[in-house]
């Protein structure tokens, strides 16, 4: 196995969901970034989006980077661990900080935004996230990159992702039993907004909804910044249970026909559609219209949507988001998720694929996959951030009182040099 360190910039996304482990293993080049390897495995530690049996998630993660390692020839240390759950919040706050020099600098940037997150925090909870929506200089709002402008005083407005500490530190402590070094706990649907949304979208007003197994994020851009983030407690397990419940089947049954022949929109099923329905404890297998199990998924998956679209109202930026709904995660694979989402959203819904990203692509081309990749590029985005702060040592001229002082030591050998032959001609 190769070192990671002769490989250039190795960096590694683990998304620990409610359903998987998903590991994704890149290298960051100045060319982009190249996907080397992903581990997959399934997940039975975590229950809406939260550690629940820690022994469990470990073994799952360890699983999960052993394969990933395996397929990408290198040796993983260090990774970027994404992070959801209901106790995820957001909050809007704002900074103010005076412009040193006249002009904004990297320096007066990072200042302001640290004042912005000088807000009360309950003692049980840490913050994620310091997201930027605008800087004002001065009396000129709507910037995005207030560096080099000129003024006196420098505001931004920013939204504050905060979550339970406890929960970020089971989360870390896992990796940490895994032997892996933990560099960021990033927040799972900002991710998956990284990996999906063009530049385009996210000016114009667009939401992610990335539905998992135990959760359903959101996430809001309005005008390039973003605007709201929350998470709602339902998600495609849901879904499973439901089916589970009334087909009278076990779960992994029931979730193997939710994934092979679910619908979520009913009228799409064809009434002389007939499904295999495997039995509990022994009965027998027995057939089944598949319209029944679509009655099944519809009630669960229309009240998924309306919840979103209550949020969005909520938020009062419905009418904003011009381009519409992405859709990520592994439950919008099922068939007719975007025609029905269009229908109770009442705007245009497409189905989010990672992109941005080279390599062995066509192991991650799927909506979930999304958070992996989410998670690489915003390692790679760090990367290159230290990068760009590292201080250069540049070549400084001497003082102008060095060069003479070397000038003329460097004529001294001259000047003695012809003293001596002078010396000589005298003599003789």
């Amino acid at each position: 196995m190769i070192p990671a360190a002769s490989q250039g910039e190795i960096v590694v996304g683990l998304d620990i969901g409610t359903t998987k482990v998903c590991a994704v293993v890149a290298e960051v080049e100045g060319d982009g970034i190249t996907i080397l390897g992903v581990g997959i495995v399934p997940c039975r530690g975590l229950r809406k989006g939260i550690v629940a049996n820690i022994d469990w998630t470990v073994r799952s993660i360890k699983d999960a980077i052993e394969s990933a390692q395996t397929m990408a020839g290198v040796e993983i240390r260090t990774i970027y661990a994404g992070i959801g759950g209901g106790h995820v919040r957001s909050s809007a706050s704002d900074g103010v900080a005076a412009i040193a020099g006249g002009e904004v600098t990297r320096g007066d940037v990072e200042r302001v935004l640290e004042g912005a997150r000088a807000i009360p925090v309950d003692a049980d909870r840490q913050i994620l996230h310091v997201l930027p929506r605008e800087y004002t200089v001065d009396s000129q709002d709507g910037i995005r990159d207030p560096i080099g402008m000129a003024g006196v005083r420098l505001g931004v407005k920013v939204n504050l992702v905060t979550a339970a500490t406890s929960c970020a530190q089971n989360v870390i402590r896992c990796a940490e039993r895994c032997g892996l070094t933990v560099a960021d706990v990033v927040l799972q649907p900002l991710a998956s907004a990284e990996a999906v949304l063009s530049d385009d979208e996210k000016e114009i007003g667009v939401a992610v909804v990335d539905i998992g197994g135990g959760t359903t994020d959101l996430l809001l851009y309005v005008d390039g910044g973003i605007a709201h983030t929350s998470v709602i407690p339902v998600g495609g397990n849901n879904i499973t249970s439901d089916i589970a419940a009334g087909l009278r089947t076990p779960m992994a049954e029931a979730d193997r026909l939710k994934r092979l022949s679910g619908c979520a929109l009913g009228r799409m099923v064809a009434d002389d559609e007939e499904i295999e329905v495997p039995g509990v404890g022994g009965h027998a297998p027995r057939k089944c219209a598949r319209r029944v199990l679509s009655d099944i998924i519809e009630p669960r998956v229309e009240e998924i949507f309306a919840v979103v679209r209550k949020r969005i109202e909520d938020t009062g930026l419905l009418e904003q988001l011009s381009a519409g709904v992405v859709l990520t995660g592994g439950a919008v694979l099922l068939q007719g998720m975007s025609e029905f989402a269009e229908e109770i959203l009442g705007m245009p819904v497409r189905v989010g694929m990672p992109t941005g990203v080279k390599g062995i692509t066509q192991l991650v081309h799927g909506p979930e996959y999304a958070t992996g990749v989410g998670l690489v590029k915003y390692g790679a985005q760090a990367i290159g951030a230290e990068a760009a702060a590292r201080p250069t040592v540049a070549s400084v001229p001497p003082p102008a009182a060095s060069r003479a002082r070397m000038q003329s030591q460097a004529e001294i050998p001259e000047a003695r040099k012809s003293g001596f032959w002078d010396w000589i001609k005298a003599a003789f």
